[in-house]
């Protein structure tokens, strides 16, 4: 059956986010609503899926404090399980940064529109940061993007230090998957003296999702924190699968070296597995066979963690 994919934000002042919780997960198990949302005092995170009807349920009620009224969201369908229960996590941040003076919901770079990034990126003299971690950049970016190559989003401010404090006053333009992510490393920048920050609105799935391929300046797969792993042009999944061994993206090349064994190990980790570990996740991948031939869920899989 397919099923909608929703995935929203919203930096807003809610001190109250803990008294959130159950009534998320009262409504979301009441509408059959799976998925990811991670709630903090600065605001919410999710990524969820359901039926139409059932999404539009649960965004409305969301939707009902005048907080998060005017929360956009980025919307696509698939045949795939994407997500298999429901989790609801309480944080100190909805994207984990590590300062507390970074407040996006007071002050944010100027969004740019996917119609409008070509044009932008095009301009010799700017420079074009990818600000996901360095798995995600390896399965696909924007041509002339810089690559962090940051594991974690707690290195952003490292990595600026290092290679962009000399860049205060030239133009700086970034973009993430969804969005949220550049709204605080834009936020960061112009925090610390950075004069001219752009970001892509709606991150790479809104671009994705509008700009066709004759025109697009994406090259390769958007990685998703969910079980599709990755889409292309049009939100159409990808070919990239994930290693459960180390969970991390798999390209074409990888799925046929001889060091890949479904369910087990890739390239990235064959080398660095116990002979206990790998006998551990042959069985587990025993049971996750198992599990899609009686059509049921297998909830030990876990992706990598997600910003």
């Amino acid at each position: 059956m397919k099923q909608t994919i929703l995935t929203f934000y919203q930096f807003a002042d809610l001190p109250d986010f803990e008294e959130w919780k159950p009534h998320l997960i009262k409504i979301g198990e009441k509408n059959n609503i799976v998925g990811t949302i991670v709630l903090a005092r600065e605001g919410i995170n999710a990524t969820i899926s359901g039926t139409t009807q059932e999404i539009e349920v649960f965004l409305s009620w969301i939707r009902k404090d005048s907080r998060f009224t005017k929360m956009n969201y980025s919307e696509s369908i698939s045949d795939r399980t994407t997500f298999y229960r429901l989790k609801v996590n309480l944080r100190r941040e909805i994207v984990t940064l590590g300062d507390p003076s970074v407040k996006p919901s007071e002050l944010v770079g100027q969004h740019i529109e996917p119609e409008e990034w070509n044009s932008l990126t095009s301009d010799p003299e700017i420079v074009l940061i990818d600000t996901r971690n360095d798995y995600e950049i390896a399965l696909g970016t924007f041509t002339g993007a810089q690559n962090p190559k940051t594991k974690s989003f707690r290195e952003w401010p490292a990595f600026v230090e290092k290679s962009l404090k000399n860049h205060k006053k030239t133009k700086v333009a970034m973009f993430c998957t969804g969005g949220i992510r550049c709204e605080k490393a834009s936020s960061h920048l112009l925090r610390n003296g950075f004069e001219e920050v752009y970001h892509l609105r709606g991150g790479i799935l809104n671009y994705l999702h509008k700009i066709s391929p004759e025109k697009s300046k994406w090259h390769g797969e958007c990685f998703l924190f969910d079980h599709r792993v990755s889409v292309t042009h049009g939100l159409v999944e990808g070919e990239a699968r994930l290693c459960f061994g180390c969970r991390l993206p798999l390209k074409t090349q990888d799925l046929s070296s001889s060091k890949y064994e479904e369910g087990v190990s890739c390239p990235h980790c064959f080398d660095s597995l116990t002979s206990e570990k790998r006998t551990g996740l042959r069985e587990r991948n025993k049971q996750v066979v198992l599990a899609r031939r009686r059509n049921t869920s297998h909830i030990g899989l876990k992706m990598p963690e997600s910003i």
